[in-house]
């Protein structure tokens, strides 16, 4: 019998990679993660944390406009963006400390480099083997930019992270959940934001009354959004940057972002080699139980281009250790996962969109458009969207989604009911909390005629 140096070797410290790998040495394995970067992966170090603490620096543009019709008077409000910048990293090197900490008490050595697959049971980095018996492939995705005269001076979501300063004026082109993300954090601190999409709408794949809503939102806070429109090419100029657009335009700007959509990370690293297959756009081809076509190889996480949520791969990767180093085999399940969006104002969504659902049978639709109760008062013009997609034949509640305050802390809830099966009579049975925006979902009586639910598929 072949001996090796560990019973797992993973590669990429992200979500999946660390929580398979401390999860695996908690239970007694012989373990090891290599990272070429920093130990957190995308989420905590490039991506959901460092975003979200944008959104939240600022959101706090609204709060000072509407603290006034609640009677307060402040001061002169000043931002400093290199102080937010910093407050920011200095968390992050808090969150990558405990993410050491939780390997080390696990027994995972980390090694620190690029690794690269010798073959099904050996990896290289700088210079040195290490063997194993079972590799976990761990190894996340990484922005995208098109092949067009000029993509070099643009950035993407891993540099708007760290500006040294904020741009006067800046063009997004893309319109994900990336995109409209960074267009509600620069559009809140005072830029001039143009969001440039190829569709005719942002958020492609979302429910179609979540796009619409947002859309507006955003054009009534100022962001311009540029529909059908591509970028043929960028130039670098004295004050800035010129694109021109498909249709002979051009822009001028500060600064240019593309969010156009992101890939699994898996060049270069031997996996094809190793007799891995990856399917055409280099995601992992993974089975059921997240193996690949190469028996001892397996992998998680965005690589794998199933549904690229932390969560998710944190979930793939405590499955992945469970049942190959517990003996407690737990199925992967990708039905009614919520996720958020984390624009202004924030999106909850959980299920499937109208047009899925109809795509199944007969549905019954209830929406609801409403003022924020906070606003009131301070007369911010800012609505809340919420919908519920029910089954007609089986009355089980299909989806849900929600754009407005709250909406990705209402949602959790929300999901935790889709989970169990929860039917609209449930839904209706259920007692609001008043005065919430979230009771709305228990209180929503009145079905959208089919006409216009038709009309909005």
């Amino acid at each position: 019998m072949a001996t090796y140096d560990y019973d797992l070797i993973t590669l990429g410290a992200g979500s999946g990679g660390v929580r398979a790998t401390r999860l695996a040495g908690g239970y007694g394995a012989k373990t090891a993660i290599i990272e070429e970067s920093r130990v957190g992966g995308t989420c905590v170090m490039r991506g959901c944390v460092p975003k979200k603490l944008l959104v939240f620096g600022a959101h706090f543009a609204d709060d000072f406009e509407d603290a006034v019709g609640y009677g307060w008077t402040p001061g002169e409000a000043t931002f400093d963006w290199s102080a937010l910048i910093a407050n920011k990293n200095t968390e992050l090197e808090r969150l990558e400390g405990v993410y050491h900490r939780i390997l080390r008490d696990n027994g995972v050595r980390l090694i620190e480099g690029s690794g690269v697959l010798a073959d099904a049971h050996t990896i290289e980095v700088g210079g040195k083997t290490f063997t194993a018996e079972k590799i976990l492939v761990a190894c996340g995705g990484w922005p995208t930019t098109p092949d067009i005269p000029g993509v070099e001076h643009v950035i993407t979501s891993n540099e708007a992270l760290d500006l040294p300063e904020l741009p006067g004026r800046i063009v997004i082109v893309g319109g994900g959940y990336i995109a409209v993300e960074f267009a509600g954090i620069f559009n809140a601190l005072g830029v001039e934001v143009t969001e440039i999409i190829r569709a005719g709408n942002i958020l492609r794949g979302f429910d179609e009354d979540v796009r619409d809503c947002l859309a507006a939102e955003l054009e009534k806070k100022g962001v311009t959004i540029r529909r059908d429109t591509v970028v043929h090419s960028i130039e670098k100029t004295t004050g800035g940057y010129s694109l021109r657009l498909g249709d002979g335009d051009v822009i001028e700007t500060d600064l240019v972002m593309y969010a156009t959509g992101r890939a699994p990370n898996t060049r270069g690293i031997g996996l094809e080699e190793a007799g891995v297959e990856l399917a055409r756009n280099g995601a992992i081809v993974v089975d059921d139980g997240l193996k690949s076509s190469v028996d001892n190889i397996y992998a998680v996480g965005d690589c794998i281009d199933r549904v690229k949520l932390t969560p998710v791969a944190i979930a793939e990767g405590r499955a992945f250790s469970e049942t190959h180093f517990n003996g407690n085999p737990i199925p992967l399940d990708y039905d009614a996962i919520p996720s958020a969006v984390f624009s202004q104002p924030p999106i909850g969504t959980v299920g499937l969109t109208e047009v899925k659902a109809r795509e199944q049978g007969p549905i019954d639709v209830y929406i609801s458009h409403f003022r924020p109760m906070k606003y009131t008062l301070s007369g911010r013009d800012e609505m809340t969207m919420m919908k519920i997609i029910v089954d007609r034949n089986t009355d089980r509640v299909l989806g849900c989604h929600m754009v407005g305050l709250d909406a990705p802390e209402i949602i959790q809830g929300i999901g935790i009911a889709l989970k169990c099966g929860a039917t609209k009579a449930q839904f209706d049975a259920t007692v609001g909390i008043h005065p919430t925006a979230a009771e709305e979902f228990v209180t929503m009586r009145d079905k959208r005629p089919d006409h216009q639910s038709a009309a909005a598929s």
